[in-house]
């Protein structure tokens, strides 16, 4: 949870509580993909894969570690365990202005939603959901 709470501006709320996260995890199709530096957790992915669709849940990564590859890499581990899981599809939904759309759009998701004003910060400034998918190689 230290890596959860590092991860995300408590600005946009985006953290998950330890009981949303357990809860989540206890879900048939749901996968932990952890990233580690030496013996210290760097980042982490969380994804759900059903009936031949992942979604992408979570993706944090700590401030420390941002810009040298591990949010790639983490990615890349989450792509190749949904395709393992039988999965041809992943989605995310990103909030607008996140500087991780630049990471998803390198890994080949393209965006085909938007929903306007869906979430709203601490600041209560409302932002679009983005979302987006790729296809998945077996």
């Amino acid at each position: 949870m230290s890596v959860m709470n590092a991860a995300f501006d408590p600005l946009y709320g985006e953290a998950w509580t330890l009981e949303q996260t357990r809860s989540m995890l206890d879900l048939p199709g749901t996968y932990l993909v952890a990233g580690r530096v030496g013996d210290e957790m760097a980042g982490f992915g969380l994804i759900r894969s059903i009936a031949g669709e992942a979604e992408l849940l979570l993706l944090g990564v700590l401030p420390s570690t941002r810009r040298k590859g591990f949010g790639r890499l983490i990615l890349q581990r989450c792509i190749d365990v949904a395709a393992r899981s039988g999965s041809d599809t992943m989605f995310l939904e990103v909030r607008e202005g996140n500087e991780a759309i630049a990471l998803y759009k390198g890994a080949y998701f393209e965006q085909y939603n938007c929903r306007p004003d869906y979430y709203v910060g601490r600041d209560g400034q409302r932002r679009s959901a983005l979302s987006f998918k790729r296809a998945i190689q077996k």
